[in-house]
């Protein structure tokens, strides 16, 4: 035993067997052990001011792998590793901190940018919020016109229509909407003549005047028909009206926000108290920033009139007329209302010859796009037209009231939402009716308070 314990003890280069060693093992061996003592010893980099502030976590469940750099070759140990290139520090770039000018341009513009955001944020909400008997979209579109978009609007509508423009040609209708009362004769000492057929063959009754409600002194004070007026377009249909003036009397009436300056606006719809003999209404023309027209009516001059545009007056005789105003802003005694909207589009029967000039014809859209429009002139006899149709120009839209009878035309609204005229089949505005089917707008509007300003007409003696 104690010679075993005595050989345990015994050192491993005394090892008979291995013999003594030389020095240069001895060497090797401790510069290995040097080495290895140099890798355990890395020097730790100091931390950045990030990294003081926000010390990292220490992650869970993972081993960190200690990157260490490689001791130096030691040539007399026999190390012939190429020799390591000390580490080159990064310079640290320090952010330029903004002058105080630049900070205060800063907070300038986003505060400009956020009262810009409120105010109209704030006029955007009270548009919504005020009474009105038109839809949110449009009241936003509308909105948006007047408040610096008009140029967006105009492209986005011009793009629209001219992508759902209608195709020519096509099957060709057999038949034409039914308007006014079915089997119902003229009987008047006076009857404008049938409507004269584009499109041969005729369609039953197509053009051919029909009576819509009651008479008066024995003869009906408006009639109505349609026709086809286009033959490159077999498919659309045109509602024309004619008003004895002989008969009745039209009256212009405000509505809720156009005229835009009114101190007076009145009931904003056919009077309750006038409805017992009311005979039809229609919408009136363009919005007055757009058309830079006049507008006087109950008494008052809601916007002077400007001499050379097309007007519709009534006079206190109860007769109408269209034609281009030659007046100062003001109209005379003899004038009951005064209604301006762009030049005449029919002047002693013909078409204007500057009809195809596009951008007075629709502040908007122009004459070359194809909406719903309409129009209103008068005949030889002094006698009222009313013609709308869809997908019709400014030239198509007066072909159609010239070939209805007018001598003397203007254009008045455009657009699905404005284009509106509604009949009633009897007394105290009961069974109201469009004069097409597919108008947009419901057929008892101006029954109530309504947006934009419009006409009423009446048998003769109660408006």
């Amino acid at each position: 035993m104690a010679a075993e314990g005595q050989r345990a003890t015994k050192l491993w280069w005394e090892d008979s067997a291995a013999g003594p060693l030389d020095r240069a093992r001895i060497d090797r061996y401790e510069a290995r052990i040097a080495a290895y003592e140099a890798r355990s010893e890395t020097p730790v980099a100091p931390a950045s001011r990030a990294e003081r502030a926000w010390p990292r976590r220490p992650s869970r469940g993972r081993r960190v792998r200690v990157q260490t750099r490689r001791a130096a070759p030691d040539p007399a140990a026999g190390d012939k590793r190429r020799p390591v290139e000390p580490a080159r520090a990064k310079p640290v770039r320090r952010r330029r901190r903004p002058s105080r000018a630049r900070i205060a341009l800063r907070r300038g513009v986003a505060l400009v940018v956020l009262v810009f955001l409120a105010v109209n944020l704030i006029s955007y909400a009270s548009t919504m919020l005020a009474p009105s008997n038109v839809g949110l979209g449009v009241r936003s579109i509308e909105w948006l016109r007047d408040h610096g978009g008009a140029w967006l609007v105009n492209d986005i509508e011009r793009i629209y229509y001219s992508l759902n423009a209608p195709s020519k040609g096509g099957p060709a209708l057999k038949s034409l909407p039914k308007v006014g009362l079915q089997g119902a004769g003229v009987q008047s000492a006076y009857a404008p003549p049938p409507i004269r057929p584009v499109i041969a063959p005729a369609l039953p009754r197509e053009g051919i005047w029909r009576r819509t409600g009651p008479l008066v002194n024995g003869a009906p004070p408006l009639l109505v028909t349609t026709f086809r007026p286009d033959r490159e377009y077999p498919q659309m249909v045109a509602g024309v009206a004619w008003i004895d003036s002989s008969r009745t009397s039209l009256q212009l009436y405000p509505g809720r926000y156009e005229p835009p300056e009114a101190s007076y606006r009145g009931a904003m719809e056919v009077p309750p108290a006038l409805r017992s003999q009311l005979v039809a209404t229609f919408s009136s023309g363009f919005k007055l920033e757009d058309s830079g027209g006049g507008f006087a009516a109950l008494g008052q001059v809601y916007a002077p009139l400007h001499a050379g545009m097309a007007t519709l007056i009534g006079y206190r005789g109860g007769g109408v007329d269209v034609r281009t105003w030659a007046g100062g802003p003001r109209p005379g005694p003899s004038v009951v209302f005064a209604r301006q909207n762009l030049p005449l589009i029919v002047d002693n029967g013909v078409l204007n010859p500057r009809i195809g000039e596009g951008s007075q014809w629709g502040a908007t859209l122009g004459n070359a796009i194809r909406v719903w429009r309409s129009g209103v002139g008068v005949d030889t006899h002094g006698n009222l037209l009313f013609a709308a149709a869809n997908d019709q120009t400014a030239e198509s839209l007066a072909e159609i009231l010239q070939r209805a009878g007018a001598v003397r035309a203007m254009e008045l609204d455009i657009n699905s939402e404005w284009v509106t005229f509604n009949f009633y089949g009897g007394w105290g505005a009961r069974f109201p009716a469009k004069l097409l089917p597919d108008m947009h707008r419901e057929a008892t509007r101006y029954l109530q308070p309504d947006d934009r300003d419009f006409f009423a007409v009446f048998a003769r003696g109660s408006g």
